[in-house]
């Protein structure tokens, strides 16, 4: 005999065994407590998630003949080791996409005035109610306005839409929710354990966040899996077999399109693709990485469920990527996927919403920078009877070079990613520019601030454009700074102290001068 399916093996036996629906378990539960059974109901909500399980449970519990109503169901006495074995015949289950004819209807309404023969309650389980036609609909109707005390239906549907608003004001409704990736995984992991599963935790919310939020679908992926069950199941085996692309690559991409870079997003794409993995999935992964960052530069993010880790990096993201150019991206992938059709080239549609996404944000020449920064430099106009947009703080006068700083290094490095999103309200294109610099040294009131990019530091180096970073420096940072810009070789080594001799000569005062001058570092070999 073969092997029984995980989903069938660990569909829930008990109210408790229910995941991520405790606000309808709760209320049937406090209703088995009082008595008070209604003879419609109505499960909505996204395949997997419990309807038919909490039907049947409900059905046992009706039943039930333990005296006890918090115990309901007991899964110990006659009537529900009969429903759980499947042969109580006061549980009908309806098929609806099967039964679509009012014949089917009229054949159940006269069945339905015959006693229970067996339970207290006849439960009639009829799952994609929606698929009715309008006359089965109209036959179920005078069976739900004139039900018999001894009848329970419980009606249930993935398109709640489609069901008439006739008999949803003759049921009770309850509307089942998609389950949160951690309460799927900490299932997974549950049954993982009890089936002697080696299973990684970033495997399990990987096969988690591939279910959408349908327990089922979940539970059926990890059984997929497992082909081997004394063979430990990694991130890596699970991203081989579900198709999905590697996170990394996944990272990579958005940082591509953050960046601009197109050839580096097409390498990405083709690579990922000839790994073996699957367009569409890879293109769902780009897309809930995008809303991701979407949701941290809107509101925070701590609405997506992540690591600390990677909260960080959308908060570092959304800080450099502009409103548009993100929007943008968002719904050319999105749309990417929704149509996508295989075909001889699959990585197509996935190359093409990266060109269309970036090149969107280009449509003009480099220029269209300068002149964003040149626009968001100017006093914004304020209404009358309005604060200013920057808040009042202390002006400081011009320090001479080697003056104590006015505000600590740390303080300026801890708080860069808030600077840019505060530089991202004055210019949408500036911090996409200065997420290449970093904070180098400051001098009393001047922040030298580092790249070792020629492209960025020759954009960046403008009168208009440094006004409005100080802006943002000094609306962060609550006192007037000046911005210095400097040119090194290597920026990870000038910017954590592992610094090279022509960044380290910057404590030179002469040197110092020569860089509020407008000079640039050269190394020995003549490079900037």
């Amino acid at each position: 005999m073969p092997e029984q399916a995980l989903y069938l093996k660990w569909r829930p036996s008990a109210f408790d065994e229910v995941v991520g629906q405790d606000h309808i378990v709760r209320t049937l539960r406090n209703s088995l407590k009082t008595g008070r059974i209604r003879h419609a109901y109505l499960f909505s909500g996204p395949r997997g998630t419990g309807k038919t399980t909490t039907a049947r449970l409900l059905a046992k519990a009706v039943n039930c003949l333990d005296p006890d109503p918090d115990q309901r169901p007991c899964n110990q006495c006659a009537n529900c080791i009969a429903i759980n074995e499947g042969r109580f015949l006061d549980l009908i289950e309806i098929d609806a996409a099967s039964h679509t004819g009012v014949d089917d209807v009229r054949d159940l309404r006269d069945k339905i005035a015959f006693t229970p023969g067996e339970g207290k309650y006849k439960v009639y389980i009829i799952d994609e109610v929606h698929r009715f036609s309008g006359a089965a609909f109209d036959a179920l109707l005078k069976t739900l306005e004139e039900p018999p005390g001894h009848a329970i239906f419980v009606l249930a549907t993935t398109e709640i839409d489609k069901v008439p608003s006739t008999i949803k004001s003759r049921s009770l409704q309850f509307e089942f929710r998609r389950v949160s990736l951690q309460q799927v995984a900490d299932r997974l992991h549950e049954i993982a354990e009890s089936e002697g599963l080696q299973v990684e935790r970033a495997a399990l919310e990987l096969i988690a966040r591939q279910g959408t939020g349908s327990v089922r679908d979940s539970i059926s992926l990890l059984d997929q899996i497992v082909s081997d069950p004394n063979e430990p199941i990694t991130l890596e085996m699970a991203q081989r077999v579900l198709g999905t692309g590697n996170v990394r690559a996944v990272r990579e991409l958005v940082e591509a399109v953050v960046e601009g870079s197109i050839p580096r997003g097409l390498h990405i794409i083709n690579e990922a693709i000839d790994s073996g993995s699957d367009p569409r999935q890879f293109g769902q992964q780009i897309v809930e990485h995008l809303r991701a960052v979407l949701l941290a530069q809107s509101a925070s993010a701590d609405l997506v469920e992540a690591s600390a880790e990677d909260r960080a990096m959308f908060d570092r993201q959304a800080a450099v990527i502009g409103r548009s150019a993100l929007l943008r991206a968002v719904r050319t992938f999105n749309e990417a996927v929704n149509e996508f059709k295989g075909g001889w080239q699959p990585q197509l549609s996935l190359e093409l919403a990266l060109i269309e996404s970036i090149r969107g944000a280009q449509q003009e020449p480099d220029v269209i920078e300068a002149d964003a920064f040149s626009r968001a430099s100017a006093q914004p106009q304020k209404a009358p009877n309005q604060p200013p947009s920057v808040p009042d703080f202390p002006e400081a006068e011009i320090t001479p070079p080697g003056a104590p700083p006015v505000v600590a290094m740390s303080a300026v490095r801890d708080r860069w990613v808030e600077m840019l999103k505060v530089l991202n309200r004055y210019s949408s294109t500036g911090p996409a520019v200065v997420q290449h610099f970093r904070p180098l040294r400051i001098d009393g009131n001047l922040v030298y601030i580092a790249t070792d990019k020629n492209l960025y530091y020759d954009r960046l180096n403008d009168p208009k454009k440094l006004n409005v970073l100080e802006r943002a420096m000094s609306e962060v940072h609550k006192i007037r700074l000046r911005v210095q810009l400097a040119l090194v070789d290597d920026l990870d080594r000038a910017t954590t102290g592992d610094a090279t001799a022509s960044t380290a000569d910057l404590d030179d005062p002469l040197l110092s001068e020569g860089l509020d001058l407008g000079g640039v570092i050269k190394s020995e070999d003549g490079l900037s």
